[in-house]
């Protein structure tokens, strides 16, 4: 239950005494409980507004292809939040023509974006990305410079070595 003289934070969902102004955990402004319930009034109402069923005639866009298995999840994912799916199977990928082993995930074009957006939280919470620092995933092995940070680990080494000596990814 939400009260509304406390505050909430917006990304973990933490309550807070009235006199905080910043989450512990997240280190953005808080809201207030009037806020909060404000706000999970908007997304139910955004949520009821959605059609669930789907029709080929629809203005439908394939947001992923894959196996059915997975698109079955991702399809659920969005069930949950009131995006209706449809799944077309490709029959040319099968050598008989008689069962398709590659999906497409179809959404409306209107709700293709909160879908990409739903799927991708799903994808950083379940692998875990969200809790690591991503500050060197950018950087370049560079043989001309003295030192490269590896983009694996983030470990500094010369350039004279054409492997990370902390985790092993080759450069060369």
């Amino acid at each position: 239950m939400i009260e509304p003289d406390l505050k909430y934070c917006p990304q973990c969902d933490d309550e807070y005494r009235a006199e905080i102004e910043k989450c512990a955990a997240c280190g953005i402004d808080l809201i207030t409980g009037h806020q909060k319930i404000e706000r999970e009034e908007a997304l139910r109402k955004k949520l009821e507004s959605r059609k669930v069923e789907l029709s080929p005639d629809d203005d439908l866009v394939a947001l992923r292809r894959g196996p059915l298995s997975e698109m079955r999840h991702l399809a659920a994912l969005l069930n949950n939040q009131n995006i209706g799916t449809l799944l077309a199977g490709d029959e040319k990928n099968c050598s008989k023509s008689c069962c398709p082993s590659v999906y497409d995930l179809l959404v409306k074009r209107m709700d293709g974006m909160e879908a990409l957006h739903i799927i991708e939280e799903d994808h950083r919470r379940t692998t875990g990305l969200e809790r690591h620092d991503h500050a060197d995933a950018d950087a370049v092995f560079d043989p001309a410079a003295g030192s490269a940070c590896c983009p694996a680990c983030g470990h500094s080494f010369p350039t004279t070595e054409t492997a990370c000596p902390d985790c092993g990814l080759s450069f060369g």
